[in-house]
């Protein structure tokens, strides 16, 4: 576990239980959660308070503890349960708005000043600004992908890629269906098209979480396995996902961070392929990468056009945008810093 996500100073014991605690509860019936659980929501809500500031000042386990806690709270809404959960306790939603209320204030604290006030409110300039606004940013050609993942990745390294990229990448037709509620003309009909490629264009062989899962048989990855490899920026980087888009009040953020993460997938994907391919690994674990080589491409050129530039005409559109966009380049920057920094120190190299 990285030392970025675990340092040895930390609230480990009183996070670690409140953390426990609720999750106990997320396998419990949503009334008998409230009923069992509310006389003690003084006390709990106490709990994730500090635990929210102890992971806004920076202290790595509570930042950990945090956002698996939101990642596990977020799995009662993102799957079809074979038994009760607490999905619509009171109590759990609102430790959820907290979680998901003090996560948001961190990331927008990884925003310049004034960044967002500068978008040009032509839309076709405010596109333009946007865009360069990314190319520019370190996320854009992260070294990871462009040195280590094309030249030195080794299959074990995949392997852990492919987990830590399973928050995003093994659900984005869930993302995609979430997002569009509420939407129309153009807006919904690029949603939807992108959500029909993402189900294979009806060939159930073709669905893209089921590519996705392939690349799970070739590395032998079973389900147990995905949150015990997890880091905090790893949960961070799924959580933000299901937050952005389960809510309609962020559908501009939501716009903005799935658009952005459409447009850097193709150039990050070439080099998985390059890594795959020098490995010698199965060719149909490979499959779902090579298939959004090109129809990410395609999207993200119709999110720009048919998604973005419709939006782009109200203020609040162009800066919630903006904000979605800033999260992701954001946040995955120090994501592939830290998964940079760990991979570096475990072979003894330096960057």
């Amino acid at each position: 576990m990285s030392i970025i996500d675990r340092p040895t100073m930390s609230v480990a014991g009183p996070a670690a239980a409140v953390v426990e605690e609720v999750s106990s509860w997320l396998a419990l019936p949503a009334d008998e959660v409230d009923r069992a659980f509310l006389p003690e929501r003084e006390r709990v809500t106490a709990a994730i308070g500090d635990l929210n500031e102890a992971a806004l000042a920076g202290d790595g386990e509570a930042f950990y503890q945090q956002q698996l806690l939101l990642s596990r709270i977020y799995q009662t809404i993102m799957q079809i349960p074979e038994t009760p959960t607490a999905e619509g306790s009171v109590l759990v939603h609102e430790v959820t708005r907290m979680l998901e209320t003090a996560t948001t204030a961190a990331e927008d604290r990884w925003i310049e000043p004034g960044t967002l006030e500068g978008a040009p409110a032509d839309p076709k300039r405010y596109l333009s600004w946007l865009k360069d606004l990314v190319r520019r940013h370190r996320a854009f050609k992260h070294p990871y992908y462009t040195e280590f993942i094309n030249r030195d990745a080794r299959p074990e390294d995949l392997r852990t890629y492919v987990i830590q990229e399973s928050v995003v990448d093994g659900r984005f037709d869930d993302f995609l269906a979430m997002m569009q509620i509420g939407t129309s003309g153009a807006s919904k009909m690029e949603i939807a098209g992108n959500f029909w490629d993402e189900m294979g264009n009806g060939d159930p062989g073709e669905v893209h979480t089921h590519l996705f899962n392939m690349i799970y048989d070739v590395f032998d990855i079973r389900p147990q396995d995905l949150e015990s490899a997890m880091t905090a920026s790893d949960l961070l980087s799924g959580n933000l996902a299901v937050l952005l888009c389960r809510y309609r009040h962020t559908y501009p953020e939501a716009v903005g961070f799935l658009g952005m993460t459409e447009w850097l997938v193709p150039d990050r994907f070439r080099n998985v392929v390059r890594a795959w391919e020098r490995l010698g690994l199965p060719d149909a674990g490979i499959t779902y990468h090579r298939l959004h080589i090109t129809i990410d491409s395609q999207h993200a050129a119709g999110w720009f056009h048919n998604v973005v530039l419709p939006a782009a005409t109200s203020d609040r559109m162009r800066r919630g945008i903006a904000r979605g966009a800033l999260w992701r380049v954001n946040s995955s920057a120090r994501h592939l810093d830290e998964r940079l920094a760990n991979t570096w120190a475990a072979t003894g190299r330096t960057a």
